[in-house]
């Protein structure tokens, strides 16, 4: 039982603090427990997806073997691994067109980029 004091009167009143059981506590920690567990197990998912299919750094290796190949600084044929990388380069004709193949292959996961090049006559 409280007892108020309000401005020299003296208030009794039966007044009880509602609270939960112990039951009720243990429900809604599990609950919270098993939200916050598939939270982190989404994103562990996410971030583990954006890093395995990140091909920005081959994509720039990419980039610099065809820039080596149009100054004749990259002798062909051309195989060299990169990372995780397979890296190839092939000049073959095709229609009467010489046409350079930029092909990698991720050692790990089996993914392919192909750049093909017209070259330059």
């Amino acid at each position: 039982m409280a007892i108020l004091k309000s401005k020299n009167k003296l208030l009794n009143r039966d007044y009880r603090v509602k609270g939960s059981t112990l039951m009720e506590t243990l429900v809604a920690t599990v609950l919270i427990v098993l939200i916050l567990m598939l939270a982190s197990m989404i994103l562990n998912n996410l971030f583990s997806n954006t890093i395995k299919n990140n091909t920005q750094a081959i994509n720039n290796h990419l980039n610099e073997l065809q820039y080596l190949q149009q100054h004749e600084q990259l002798l062909l044929p051309y195989a060299d691994s990169y990372k995780n990388w397979d890296v190839t380069v092939e000049r073959y004709k095709e229609d009467n067109k010489t046409l350079i193949e930029f092909e990698a292959i991720n050692t790990k996961t089996n993914k392919t980029i192909n750049i093909i090049k017209r070259e330059a006559e």
